[in-house]
């Protein structure tokens, strides 16, 4: 990754971030870097802090140091895997090797930062996780697009068409793909008529975009 450069503009919206690293002068660097752009900034000194932290409010990025003394990074990516399967996550350490870096990816970290790292990079790096996860948007802008996403894959699983789940649910074609798109958010009617036919609750798919 090329470094950036310190007035490359910010990230265009605030995000929810948590990071957990176990060097209490780095997690400060870090707040002051992240809430000098507009970003909210939860810090985290172990992977159990960090894991309450995110049940009380799920954030759109962790940053993860891998190599904590006693505590395992990669167990701890493990575990958020477990809990959270979508939830962005960034690496940021100091000379990670390569196997660590294959392993972590295959558990679908969005990228590495190398400590030390500029205020560009890290710019950067959030700016293209924003972008290829849609954070950063109003709350409602997001429980849209993760209803529509999380609906659209309990239909397809069980190889319904809109059609299918439109008789079952009796929610009108139109409206459902208007929903599976994330261009409408469904009435909590609506909402209930879709999870019953699909045998899926609801409060998951509520819990997934973080409410």
């Amino acid at each position: 990754m090329s470094e950036g450069n310190a007035s490359t503009p910010q990230t265009d919206l605030p995000l929810s971030i948590i990071a957990l690293d176990d060097d209490a002068d780095f997690r400060e660097y870090l707040r002051g870097m992240l809430e000098g752009d507009g970003h909210t900034v939860r810090l985290a000194s172990t992977p159990d802090e960090l894991f309450r932290l995110a049940d009380e409010r799920l954030p759109d990025i962790v940053l993860l140091d891998i190599k904590m003394g006693k505590h395992s990074g990669e167990r701890t990516l493990q575990e958020i895997r477990g809990r959270w399967p979508r939830l962005c996550v960034i690496i940021a350490t100091g000379y990670p090797s390569l196997e660590t870096m294959r392993n972590t990816f295959k558990q679908d970290v969005f990228d590495y930062l190398s400590k030390p790292f500029s205020l560009g990079e890290l710019r950067s790096t959030l700016r293209q996780a924003a972008e290829a996860f849609g954070l950063g948007g109003r709350p409602q802008d997001r429980l849209r697009a993760e209803l529509g996403r999380r609906i659209r894959i309990t239909r397809t699983e069980r190889g319904w068409t809109l059609k299918d789940l439109s008789e079952a649910s009796g929610v009108s074609v139109s409206q459902l793909s208007a929903i599976e798109r994330g261009t409408h958010l469904p009435s909590i009617e609506s909402l209930l008529s879709v999870a019953l036919a699909l045998e899926a609750k609801p409060s998951e798919w509520m819990g997934a975009a973080g409410f």
